[in-house]
């Protein structure tokens, strides 16, 4: 072979085995560097293109790690240096500095009511001579807490008030409550109330409020809607409520010392005691903060006007020892709601226990309790005996007698024959007004947990009355042309109204409020209250050995509401 062909075989052999080796990678950059400067349309040039992008991934890998570590190395430096103090001073605020409080402009003082007393064991709610259209409203300021009631909160559990107002009052629970049976309501007795709670709402002023006491037949419409569960959000009667609650709230001012008063109200506060006791239980089921104020206010002028003995008596006067158990009533089922829908007031506690030794040492005599103190018992031992149940002491002996002279009371609105002893029937004068609070002690004794046979055997025989009369009694209301009065409900449904009316002197005539909301309230006893057993929202820590003792020794009674 020819050694200048040997050559040239061997040289291109060594340039097809160096298309195989593996270029450096110092090697590769040169000649990408290179490629990136021949022409655009040249083959090194797109060969320097495709090695620039191999390149990326490797180079990032490299430059971003050291470019941190720079980063990091500069920012140490910088915050190295010497550190400065800054020293702060914390000054407490004085606790005894309190800022000025804002006094309200003075109002003008209401003219004073009359010294005139008047002996009746019932509150004067109406006037039968008085019209229908309420008065025109006072031209005195309105006081500076009063406000609408629009800010209602949805509480689930209307007044919660720990085994004695029902869980919910809700249809759900209404409905359970009045499903028929011996103790229970049936659908005639809920009817019944639907045609009162469309009655009311027909016979609503423009105002708000109902005749003709305006406050206290206000106080006993809304007691009325709330116990069936009724709140400004209720979808038949929301308007009616809150109308009736901004009149409430309202009516509310304060005299030149700061002293609440109601507008319009009867000469001997019965109408500031009922208002005081819807505003609390306003305040349990909404918790609106308004009526929490008023409310407040109310119950502390309650509480500072017990008399030294322990009651009350007519204008809240102070300096009286009559402890009018007609009076009282009202102001202690006022206390009682207000303490369980969480209005702690200065000196309840204490307030309290003073009012139950009142019961039993000036209210109570011969079985059952008095109209005054050192009188006779009336139709009143009912007022007295729920007072006890719902302040804790139901097993006190004042109460278990109380029930044994009612044990043959019955549901009337017909005065018994005069004669008719206490212990033989239902009394006259009022018997609407006994039979509200009778209905409720019969129930509290006869349902509650452990009810002897026959507290529950009395009970069962008052309803079985109490349902048989009051569906039946209720009066539907008509037109001129003979037609029936009727109001929409929500479905747009044509539905009656009613009222009762009481067969006496004390009768709401011309409009038959409060006999109305006083049947309506008996109805509902079944679901507004639970029956009083181990009572725990007031908590009340009495000495009981003071109060209650028996040939046994010590009676031991838990004061706790």
């Amino acid at each position: 072979m020819d050694m200048t062909n040997e050559d040239e075989l061997r040289e291109q052999l060594n340039e097809e085995m160096a298309k195989f080796e593996e270029e450096g990678y110092f090697k590769r950059l040169g000649k990408m560097f290179s490629g990136l400067g021949r022409p655009r349309d040249s083959r090194e040039y797109k060969e320097a293109l495709i090695e620039l992008q191999r390149q990326v991934a490797p180079l990032s890998a490299i430059l971003l790690p050291l470019i941190v570590v720079i980063v990091l190395f500069v920012v140490t430096a910088v915050g190295g240096g010497p550190k400065k103090e800054i020293k702060l001073d914390i000054v407490q605020a004085d606790q005894d500095d309190q800022l000025e409080e804002i006094k309200p402009p003075e109002e003008v003082e209401p003219p004073p009511d009359l010294d005139v007393e008047i002996q009746v064991d019932t509150p004067t709610v109406g006037n039968p001579t008085e019209v229908a259209e309420a008065p025109a409203q006072s031209a005195e300021p309105q006081s500076v807490q009063v406000a609408t009631v629009d800010a209602m909160l949805n509480v689930k559990s209307p007044v919660m008030m720990k085994s004695v107002f029902g869980a919910e009052r809700s249809t759900g629970v209404r409905g359970q409550l009045t499903r028929g049976g011996a103790q229970y309501g049936d659908p005639t007795t809920e009817a019944a109330v639907m045609k009162a709670l469309r009655w009311l709402k027909v016979n609503q002023h423009s105002d708000g409020s109902w005749p003709t006491v305006k406050p206290a037949a206000t106080g006993l419409a809304i007691l009325t809607y709330l116990a069936h569960g009724e709140t400004p959000s209720s979808k038949e009667f929301g308007d009616t409520v809150q109308r009736g609650l901004n009149y409430l709230l309202g009516c509310v001012h304060e005299d030149g010392s700061g002293t609440p008063h109601v507008r319009d109200g009867d000469g001997n506060e019965y109408a500031f005691l009922i208002a005081t006791y819807a505003l609390c239980e306003t305040y349990g089921m909404t918790k609106n903060p308004d009526a929490r104020e008023v409310a407040e206010k109310c119950l502390e002028r309650i509480v500072k006007n017990q008399s030294a003995t322990g009651g009350w008596d007519y204008k809240l006067n102070k300096g009286s020892t009559r402890d009018d158990m007609s009076f009282a009533g009202w102001a202690l089922q006022a206390l009682k709601a207000g303490k369980m829908a969480g209005i702690h007031i200065s000196g309840l506690d204490e307030c309290i226990k003073k009012a139950v030794k009142c019961l039993k040492t000036r209210n109570f005599s011969k079985g059952g309790f008095n109209y005054t103190a050192g009188g006779d018992p009336t139709g009143l031992t009912a007022t007295g005996c729920l007072a006890m149940q719902l302040l804790g002491y139901m097993n006190e002996t004042e109460v278990k007698a109380a029930l044994d002279t009612m044990r043959t009371w019955l549901p009337s609105f017909d005065p018994a024959p005069r004669g008719t002893k206490l212990n033989e029937g239902l009394p006259g004068a009022c018997p609407q007004y006994y039979c509200y609070y009778a209905a409720q002690c019969k129930y509290q004794a006869g349902m509650c947990k452990g009810a002897t046979p026959g507290n529950f055997t009395t009970w069962k025989k008052w309803n079985a009355a109490m349902k048989a009369l009051y569906p039946k009694a209720i009066i539907e209301d008509k037109k001129p042309d003979g037609t029936p009065v009727t109001v929409k409900d929500p479905k747009g449904k044509d539905c009656p109204v009613g009222h009762w009316q009481n067969k006496d002197a004390h009768s709401m005539h011309p409009q038959w409020v409060m006999d109305t909301c006083l049947c309506a309230l008996q109805l509902m006893v079944y679901y507004r209250y639970l029956p009083t057993t181990s009572l725990k929202a007031t908590e009340v820590e009495a000495d009981v050995e003071a109060l209650s003792k028996d040939k046994g020794g010590e009676v031991k009674v838990t004061i706790d509401i």
